[in-house]
């Protein structure tokens, strides 16, 4: 199924859903999905999250019907849309795209299973005991968004070697914006570089940061792995276009969106993963059982496009690093 067939497919399902649901519910398990931005925005990794579920032997439509819930890019909305898919006594729920997605659905449910993607530490997220003995009605898939910060750094750095000064863009109110800030100062020692650590928590915050780098004379941004920056990528990419200022985020819609660099782990196959353990727990899987899976591919992607539009030329080595060239 190509990209835009599956938006227009979950779109519609969306609108149709609720007479659905009840139709259906008597014969066919039920996933609720939680998702943090809109399926337009969701519609690679929700592509993916359908691959992992057929590999289990469930297909939309057929023999499984799924709730699907946006935020909308509104992380504040999370605990009612949680609430609501409990309500609708929904057999599993999978959250995706954000951190309060999943602590969200952990505070709605001890009995529901969630299953859930996260870039974060899981544990210290408090979402599970361990990764090996999740416990509780909890599991799911991690990968390497954070402990990335200073290889974020490090390939934006090859872009601009000249440059001598540069930011990191962290949000205060997470927990790990402390560690990504010390591994991004750690690299920017290495490697001869004046780094700022420079805040934001809301979308104004964000527009206001944009605004302060050329009197600052910051040369590149390296955006932090965190819940807010992973709904905010086309707002991110466009003001760092606006801005002529040379950026790298963990996720790949923002270079999709006009980001010149994305470093992060493989969103395919953390939703692929997430697929096959919602799969498995309508198969009569307990989350307890199911150590939480870390994702260890990392994707490169560069955006030559924007490159060429900020009047700069993509490395060769770069070039050929990259898992996915946009043109």
């Amino acid at each position: 199924m190509r990209r835009r067939e599956f938006i227009m497919l979950i779109g519609g399902a969306v609108a149709a859903r609720p007479l659905a649901v009840r139709a259906q519910q008597k014969t066919r398990p039920v996933i609720g999905f939680l998702g943090a931005a809109s399926p337009l925005q969701f519609a690679d990794g929700m592509l993916a999250f359908h691959q992992g579920l057929s590999e289990i032997g469930f297909t939309e439509g057929q023999n499984v019907a799924i709730e699907y819930r946006w935020a909308e890019n509104q992380l504040d909305r999370f605990p009612q849309l949680a609430a609501d898919l409990v309500h609708r006594g929904v057999a599993v729920i999978a959250t995706g795209g954000a951190s309060p997605a999943a602590l969200a659905a952990k505070a709605a449910t001890t009995t529901i299973p969630v299953v859930f993607q996260v870039g974060v530490d899981p544990v210290a997220l408090g979402l599970v005991e361990s990764l090996a003995r999740p416990g509780g009605n909890v599991t799911g898939v991690t990968s390497l968004n954070v402990e990335l910060a200073q290889k974020r750094l490090e390939v934006l750095h090859q872009l601009v070697p000249t440059a001598t000064s540069m930011a990191v863009l962290v949000n205060p109110a997470t927990g790990s914006s402390e560690t990504q800030s010390q591994s991004a100062l750690a690299a920017g020692r290495e490697l001869g570089l004046q780094l700022r650590v420079l805040k934001a928590s809301s979308e104004q915050e964000i527009d206001a940061v944009f605004a302060s780098l050329h009197g600052l004379g910051i040369s590149g941004l390296v955006i932090s792995a965190d819940p807010l920056f992973a709904v905010r990528n086309q707002q991110l990419a466009e003001l760092s276009v606006r801005f002529s200022t040379p950026s790298i985020s963990p996720y790949r819609a923002f270079a999709k969106a006009g980001g010149i660099l994305s470093y992060g782990g493989s969103l395919t196959d953390q939703y692929r993963q997430l697929g096959v353990y919602t799969g498995r727990i309508l198969k009569g899987a307990r989350p307890a059982d199911l150590p939480v899976e870390q994702i260890t591919k990392v994707e490169l992607i560069v955006n030559v496009k924007t490159a060429r539009a900020l009047g700069l030329s993509v490395p060769v080595t770069l070039l050929g690093r990259a898992d996915e060239v946009i043109e």
